[in-house]
């Protein structure tokens, strides 16, 4: 384990040695990964989304058992239950909670009341500013570059606008993987980056074999963004599946997604009702359709079957560009030290001034 560290506000606000954070990512970020990930010294952050109730206390409690370390849980704040979740957050003395969508005002007090770090993720500067004046402890911020729902601003325009707009702790998301990647983000003003792709490829990931594998043989150019999907921009691998999804008509996509609906309503026993229910929410204050609301449906069981299945051919494959450039798959450990290792070399070797 490595003694290089970097003490910046996200490693004083969370507790962790090093200022990286292993993304929440949908079947991907388990209690291995984020264990794993805890034990190296950085910020892992569990994925809850994909989890039933049941199934999320018993993952933050197989991690305590893995690591005494601070770790964090990814919420979807725009869930019907989601006030359930975080009570297992609180109950269980989780350190940091995580958001893909901004919580509310009301939310985020309750468990910053509690001692929870509230961190949610955001898109555009103008959603740093709302969840920042709401109290939210941190930012992650995402330039176009990072995978799964994006946008189409690039990462080094979209996180110098947040850093000058918040005076909360900043991190970098989007296009990172290695140490000179920190030190550009902490130049920029962050306090911190995020990575998922990384992370995802690493033995301590529970992708199978034959996944990691595509991701390791892709090119930049072979990382693509698509709408058909879920009718919202997800930057994915591009496969032969996404090549047939963007040449599908809009029955085709719809009927898919009615079936994976019905698919995803089994695996996680939520019922109509609160699929409905969780559609409204999604619908609230975007301009999204009763379709794409709909075809919201496909990615849980569109990314389950890569990820957990390992069938490529029948699954998408959520992924930053900086897998074109990701050729290795170390243990966490032994990222988290190269990144720190290579962060430092960086620093030293920038000229003096003065």
């Amino acid at each position: 384990m490595s003694d290089v560290t970097l003490a910046t506000p996200l490693t004083e606000l969370v507790g962790v040695r090093h200022p990286v954070v292993q993304t929440g990512m949908g079947w991907v970020a388990g209690p291995r990964l984020v264990s794993a990930t805890a034990n190296a010294g950085a910020l892992g952050i569990l994925a809850s989304a994909t989890m039933t109730v049941d199934q999320l206390r018993s993952a933050v409690r197989e991690v305590k058992s893995r690591t005494d370390a601070p770790f964090g849980v990814n919420l979807r704040a725009d869930a019907g239950d989601a006030a359930e979740r975080a009570r297992i957050i609180v109950d269980e003395g989780v350190r940091v909670a995580s958001f893909a969508l901004a919580p509310s005002r009301e939310l985020i007090a309750r468990l910053k009341d509690a001692g929870v770090v509230v961190i949610p993720s955001v898109g555009a500067r103008r959603h740093a500013e709302k969840v920042a004046a709401w109290g939210a402890d941190a930012v992650i911020v995402q330039g176009g570059e990072g995978g799964g729902h994006t946008g189409s601003v690039a990462t080094t325009v979209l996180l110098p606008q947040v850093v000058d707009a918040v005076d909360i702790p900043v991190v970098a998301a989007g296009g990172f993987h290695d140490g000179r990647g920190l030190v550009a983000a902490l130049a920029y003003g962050a306090a911190g980056v995020a990575m998922g792709t990384r992370f995802l490829l690493t033995s301590d990931s529970t992708v199978p074999d034959t996944v990691k594998a595509r991701y390791l043989a892709a090119a930049v150019g072979d990382v693509t963004v698509t709408t058909k999907v879920d009718g919202l921009p997800h930057r994915m691998l591009r496969t032969e599946l996404v090549d047939a999804l963007e040449r599908s008509g809009r029955t085709v996509s719809l009927l898919r997604a009615v079936r994976h609906a019905r698919a995803f309503r089994r695996e996680s026993g939520m019922g109509w009702s609160r699929m409905v229910r969780d559609g409204l929410a999604m619908r609230h204050g975007k301009d999204l359709t009763w379709s794409q609301v709909l075809l919201a449906a496909n990615t849980p069981m569109l990314l389950k079957a890569s990820m957990v299945d390992g069938r490529t051919d029948l699954g998408v494959m959520a992924s930053g560009q900086v897998a074109g450039l990701i050729d290795d798959l170390p243990s966490c450990a032994e990222l988290v030290d190269r990144v720190m290792a290579e962060a430092l070399a960086t620093l030293r070797a920038l000229p003096a001034t003065g």
